[in-house]
């Protein structure tokens, strides 16, 4: 495949089911309509992805604030199959690194992933994310059910 043009997006009432689409292929889990409600309602924290104008992934992020702390989870990340390895997920987890940076006052980013997505931790170790915790039965209804916390520790200026 030659390189095409990666864009982000806004997600919108228009587009919204796109999402709702493109999770349901790339993710073992499924997402509740407040799941969706709140996207809309995210603004720069959920983008959808366009690989030459088609939508090929999503990201969906939300602050946590636990013990004063604020933290950026990333909800959702991913990306088609096919559109795998072409700089996409990279695009998707930039944005999020971007607007951590620029709002600042975020003490880490961190999300759970599969204990057996190989591709996903690596994915995520590329960019300074470590296990932090491994949660056992996190999943139901999915096989492995144990997910790892990945977080990436900020750097306060």
């Amino acid at each position: 495949m030659r390189k095409g043009r990666i864009e982000l997006g806004d997600v919108t009432p228009h587009n919204i089911k796109q999402l709702k689409l493109l999770n349901q292929v790339v993710f073992p889990v499924s997402y509740n309509d407040k799941f969706y409600k709140d996207v809309l309602e995210a603004g720069e924290l959920a983008k959808l992805s366009y690989y030459n104008d088609v939508v090929v992934g999503g990201v969906c992020c939300r602050v946590d604030v636990l013990d004063g702390q604020r933290r950026l989870y990333i909800m959702t990340l991913g990306c088609l199959g096919p559109y795998r390895r072409l700089g996409i997920g990279t695009k998707m987890l930039e944005h999020v690194l971007n607007f951590v940076e620029k709002e600042g006052n975020f003490n880490s980013i961190f999300l759970h992933v599969q204990v057996n997505n190989d591709g996903a931790l690596d994915f995520y170790k590329k960019f300074g994310f470590e296990v932090v915790e491994t949660k056992q039965h996190y999943y139901k209804r999915i096989e492995p059910a144990d997910a790892h916390v990945l977080q990436k520790t900020l750097v306060k200026s």
